[in-house]
C-alpha cells in the first residue's frame, strides 16, 4: 500500500524510520546518512530471498548488507507500524500439503535491520502476491492471485501471525479467457480511515470493496465493487495525497484508471483512463506497480515489456492525470518501484535483469534521472524502505 505524507526535508528526518508494504513511511529526528532497504525476490527457500541493502540518501548509492533464506518466493513485503516486524508472502501453491501459499513473520533487529523468523501461517489461497499491514498493526491483509481470494490474519503482541479470521473467494471471470478465466486477486489496500478495504482483481476487471470490522474481518460492501472496462486487468492501487482519489494500474490494457473516492460511503466513481505507454508503441507490455509521490503531486507506473516508468502529474483539485513522459528503467521487466520517504529517489526492481536501479526525482517536475547506481539482486520483486 502506498501512503502519502507531506514531503519532509532531509534536515527534519530522524533515525528509526520505517515503511509500509513495499512503499515508504515518514522518517523521524536528525537526518540519517543511509536508509535501510529490503528487497523481496523470486528465489527458492534454500537461497537468500530477502535482500538487505543500504541506500545513501545523498548520492543514491546502494550497498548490499545481508540476505535471508528459508522462504520461497517472498514477492511482496510489508512493515509493521512499530518498525519491529516484517511480513512477507511466500508466493507458492503448496504449503504443508495444502493448496495455499504462506505468510511469514520476522522480527527486525533494531540495530542491524537483520530478520529473525517468528512464525508462518497459511495465506488462505495459493499464489499470494500482495500483503499490507493495517495502520494500527493489528492484522495483515493478503491477496492470493492463484486462489482468487483475499484474507485477513491477526497479529499478536509478539508480532506473530494468527490464523486467518477472513478468507473470501471472489467469483466470476473476465473477457480475456487466457488471463481472466477466473478470479485473480492481485492487491488489497485499506483506505486512510481503515474503514474499507479495496481489492483489485485482475481476473474480474473489478475493484472489490469490503467493510472492515474491529478485528479486521471483511464484509462485502454495497455496492460490492467498481467495474473497469472489459480486459483491463486491474493489478495495484494507490491513493492520492488527500485520500479523495484512487488510482488503479491495469496490467492487460496498459492504463491507469483514476477514481474519485468517497471515504464515508466507501464508493469509487470513475474519472478517466490514461495509457501508460507512449503513442505508437505496438509491442507487448504489462504494467506492474503504481506509486504516488510523498507530496502527492506525481504518479509513477512501471511498464514490463516497454521497460519504462510512466510519469504523470496529478491535478490536486480534480484528481486527473497529465502524462509527463517515459523513463527507461535501465533493465528488463520492472516488476516493482518505490519512492524513498523523502521523495528524493525512486528505486526500480528489474526482475529479468536482476537489478535494482536508482533514479533521482526532480522535486519541481517529478522527472527521473538515472544516478548511475544499482545493486545486483536475483529476480527482484519488491522494494521496502526501512
Amino acid at each position: 500500500m502506498i501512503n502519502s505524507w507531506p514531503r519532509p526535508s532531509l534536515r527534519r528526518l530522524r533515525i528509526g524510520l520505517a515503511s509500509v508494504a513495499c512503499g515508504a513511511a515518514p522518517l523521524a529526528s536528525a537526518a540519517p546518512a543511509t536508509l535501510g532497504v529490503y528487497v523481496g525476490s523470486y528465489a527458492g527457500a534454500d537461497k537468500p530471498a530477502i535482500h538487505q541493502l543500504d541506500l545513501d540518501l545523498t548520492t543514491g548509492e546502494l550497498r548490499a548488507k545481508a540476505g535471508t533464506s528459508g522462504i520461497g518466493n517472498p514477492s511482496f513485503l510489508a512493515l509493521h507500524p512499530n518498525r519491529q516486524f516484517v511480513y512477507a508472502v511466500s508466493e507458492v501453491s503448496d504449503y504443508e500439503g495444502q493448496k495455499t501459499g504462506a505468510v511469514v513473520a520476522y522480527a527486525v533487529d533494531p540495530k542491524t535491520g537483520g530478520l529473525t523468523l517468528l512464525n508462518r501461517q497459511p495465506s488462505g489461497g495459493d499464489g499470494p502476491c500482495y500483503i499490507t499491514v493495517d495502520p494500527r498493526g493489528g492484522y495483515v491483509l493478503v491477496a492470493n492471485y492463484g486462489g482468487g481470494t483475499v484474507a485477513v490474519l491477526p497479529i499478536g503482541a509478539d508480532g506473530q501471525l494468527r490464523p486467518a479470521v477472513s478468507v473470501i473467494r471472489h467469483q466470476g471471470s473476465g473477457a480475456d479467457k487466457s488471463r481472466q478465466e477466473g478470479p485473480h486477486a492481485h492487491s488489497i489496500d485499506l483506505d486512510r480511515a481503515g474503514r474499507f478495504a479495496l481489492a483489485a482483481d485482475l481476473g474480474l476487471d473489478k475493484v472489490m470493496v469490503y467493510a472492515v470490522g474491529p478485528n479486521g474481518a471483511l464484509t462485502p460492501h454495497s455496492p460490492p465493487s467498481a467495474t473497469l472496462p472489459p480486459g483491463s486487468g486491474p493489478r495495484q492501487l494507490a491513493f492520492g495525497a488527500s485520500g479523495a482519489y484512487a488510482y488503479v494500474i491495469n496490467e492487460l490494457s496498459s492504463t491507469v484508471a483514476a477514481f474519485a473516492y468517497d471515504a464515508v460511503e466507501g464508493k469509487l466513481e470513475t474519472l478517466e483512463s490514461v495509457s501508460t505507454l507512449p503513442t505508437g508503441f505496438a509491442g507487448k507490455s504489462y504494467p506492474a506497480e503504481i506509486a504516488v509521490s510523498p507530496d502527492g503531486r506525481f504518479l509513477y507506473g512501471s511498464n514490463r515489456g516497454h521497460d519504462s516508468i510512466a510519469s504523470f502529474a496529478i491535478d490536486a483539485s480534480t484528481g486527473r492525470l497529465r502524462p509527463t513522459g517515459h523513463t527507461p528503467t535501465g533493465g528488463s521487466w520492472p516488476r516493482h518501484l518505490a519512492l524513498d520517504p523523502t521523495g528524493t529517489f525512486l528505486l526500480v526492481a528489474n526482475q529479468k535483469s536482476n537489478s535494482v536501479v536508482v533514479f533521482r526525482v526532480d522535486p519541481k517536475t517529478g522527472g527521473l534521472t538515472p544516478t548511475g547506481h544499482q545493486a545486483t539482486v536475483p529476480a527482484p520483486a519488491c522494494v521496502l524502505f526501512r
